[in-house]
């Protein structure tokens, strides 16, 4: 969403400057005619493109109702294992849908 890090916060990264997005994401889509695949990680950035207000893991568990150009994904940060053990599904549906979405991207 940013292209600073903002650092840490209470709980868990703080938020990308509010003015970033609507400032330069058009520009560099814009750039990018042949776009077939968008991957909105992290709640900040489904929020943003989504318009979602619902937890995070309710919008990724939904990701089947933004296919076939966006999905959306958590961090992959080794500080997810916790949510990656409560949370199988991940792994066994989602990360194959990327899979494909991505070799059919670049196909």
């Amino acid at each position: 969403m940013d292209f600073f890090y903002p650092g840490k916060g209470r709980h868990g990264d703080l938020p990308p400057r509010p003015d970033f997005a609507g400032r330069w994401h058009p520009r560099l889509i814009a750039a990018m005619p042949h776009l077939q695949l968008t991957l909105l990680i992290g709640s900040f950035a489904q929020r943003h493109y989504l318009g979602t207000r619902e937890p995070l893991t309710a919008t990724v568990r939904r990701y089947t109702d933004f296919l076939p150009g966006t999905i959306p994904l958590v961090h992959p940060s080794p500080l997810n294992f916790r949510w990656l053990a409560r949370n199988p599904w991940y792994e066994t549906e989602v990360i194959p849908q990327l899979r494909e979405g991505v070799r059919a991207a670049l196909a």
